[in-house]
């Protein structure tokens, strides 16, 4: 029986996933997360053969939830579902662990596919995505994008900030003080070169770290 964990912050979609894979028979659903943060704390709990992680996932994203479970539990396999297909995305999901790339416009026909391919140690990239100019990429770019300038606490920053929260409700969220939240907020600006705060949440929307909406 394959362990599976859901990760989406939409009830409909875990719903619907559960639904499709349990109807196979050898996939059990034993967990289902609404946020990055719950699904690194199931994947540690529950060891799951296989995490399914939404990219776009709120306090943390899909591909830092997935850095954190590849490095605490390296058995366990991640496969990325996302709206998105651009390099950016990709790029950084396959970088922080990722066993397989999914769109959601085709996780219906594929995901049951794709669960028992990452569950047997094979990579699984979506079919819409061809798998040797993603290869070809991941060469030309890697260590490349401004995003590896900052360090992971730094990017976890930058998405609460960009998701609208106050410094006050980053500091909580992450157990720092807020005068230490303002001190990786200003050094994110000077190693990105960006003149203000409007600037700063830009990028983060721009490079993937939390939706336009």
């Amino acid at each position: 029986m394959i362990k599976v964990v859901i990760a989406d912050d939409h009830s409909v979609v875990r719903d619907g996933l559960r639904f499709l894979l349990e109807a196979e028979g050898d996939i059990s659903v034993v967990g289902g997360a609404a946020n990055g943060n719950e699904a690194v704390r199931l994947a540690r709990q529950l060891t799951p053969d296989v995490v399914i992680m939404d990219v776009t996932m709120p306090q943390l994203n899909g591909v830092e939830a997935t850095l954190a479970i590849h490095e605490a539990c390296p058995t366990v396999q991640v496969l990325m579902l996302s709206m998105h297909s651009t390099a950016e995305h990709i790029y950084r999901a396959l970088q922080a662990g990722a066993a397989g790339y999914l769109l959601k416009e085709s996780a219906g026909p594929e995901v049951v596919t794709a669960v028992r391919t990452v569950h047997a140690g094979r990579r699984y990239l979506s079919q819409k995505i061809a798998e040797t100019v993603i290869d070809d990429y991941i060469r030309e770019r890697r260590a490349t994008s401004p995003l590896d300038s900052l360090s992971r606490r730094e990017r976890q920053i930058l998405q609460l900030i960009a998701e609208g929260r106050s410094t006050a409700d980053a500091a909580k969220l992450l157990f720092l003080s807020p005068k230490t939240v303002e001190t990786y907020r200003s050094r994110m600006m000077v190693k990105l070169g960006v003149p203000d705060f409007a600037a700063l949440v830009r990028f983060a929307v721009q490079h993937g770290l939390t939706p336009l909406d």
